[in-house]
């Protein structure tokens, strides 16, 4: 297949990097210190499950320069979506289709504003993957998993493109709901950065205090009644099974989002916890809890704030 990757940071550096392994056409964009390593040295992907690296041709600094492709793969930073979206509005062909891999659940409607309703596929990811260093991506453990859909008629490409991540050795599958799919790992993902950013510490001291327990199932409670309000098909006990769940991963598990603040980086607090406030709000669903997470982190948004004069 021929594949585009729109960011090859953690996650699509990993999961790109994979498939132009298993022979597959793809083209990587990516800019900075980034792109010029992986120019100069091509992209190397360490993991547990075999290192990787990709041929330096396989990047351009800028979607314009993409060649025809079947797949693309959205795996920028959510603040950056609107922008991809309207780039790609020029390069998406008549049969080509558009995954996003990036957290939240208002991307799709993003691309859906840009790209023919048809083109977006619902997707959703599992991988701990980082870049180490530019041209270096670190895979974390051995989980790597794709789920992706179309939202309402099926194509041919969404088989072909389901054997080529299996052919490659990624573990995919094809949801008949993908809705559901992005939510379920919305509800969980909110609860997880929320707690982790705001305590400044990994799951497990967060599930072995009482209140902070207390504190992540409510989280996740409020973003589970905001879906349901939106008509998604959540299991009404979702939370309390995402709250046991907690308790058999890794004590030193965390989140994406704890990592970005304890870099001064800018977290994607406005996608997640700000993300259910919002629709809370148009739905007419009480979210005092995500609330006071977005409120706590609001001055981080844009990264670690200057001292105030």
């Amino acid at each position: 297949m021929r594949i585009a990757v729109v960011g090859a940071g953690g996650v699509g550096g990993y999961f790109g990097a994979r498939l132009a392994a298993g022979g597959h056409e793809v083209t990587f964009v990516a800019r900075g210190a980034h792109l010029r390593a992986v120019r100069e040295h091509g992209l190397l992907v360490r993991s547990p499950l075999g290192d990787l690296r990709v041929p330096a041709a396989s990047v351009v600094p800028a979607i314009a320069e993409l060649p025809p492709v079947d797949v693309v793969i959205v795996a920028v930073k959510l603040w950056d979506t609107e922008d991809v979206a309207a780039q790609l509005r020029d390069v998406v062909g008549a049969g080509t289709r558009v995954v996003s891999l990036q957290n939240g659940v208002r991307k799709d409607d993003v691309l859906r504003r840009h790209l023919p309703a048809e083109a977006v596929w619902g997707g959703v990811c599992y991988i701990s993957a980082v870049i180490e260093e530019p041209g270096v991506v670190v895979h974390r453990g051995e989980l790597q998993k794709l789920v992706f859909g179309p939202y309402g008629e099926d194509s041919h490409l969404t088989a072909e493109f389901l054997d080529a991540c299996r052919s490659c050795g990624i573990e995919a599958d094809l949801s008949p709901d993908i809705e559901r799919v992005v939510w379920e790992k919305f509800v969980f993902l909110v609860g997880l950065s929320a707690t982790t950013s705001a305590v400044r510490q990994p799951i497990g001291v967060i599930r072995a205090d009482s209140r902070s327990r207390e504190l992540l199932h409510d989280v996740m409670a409020e973003a589970l009644e905001v879906g349901r309000a939106a008509g998604v098909k959540l299991d009404p006990g979702f939370a309390d099974e995402r709250l046991a769940f907690c308790d058999t991963v890794p004590a030193g598990m965390s989140s994406s989002m704890h990592h970005d603040l304890t870099q001064g980086n800018r977290p994607e607090l406005p996608w997640l916890s700000g993300s259910v406030v919002d629709l809370g709000r148009e739905l007419g669903i009480p979210t005092p809890r995500n609330r006071t997470i977005a409120d706590i982190l609001a001055p981080y948004e844009l990264g670690r704030p200057e001292a105030g004069s």
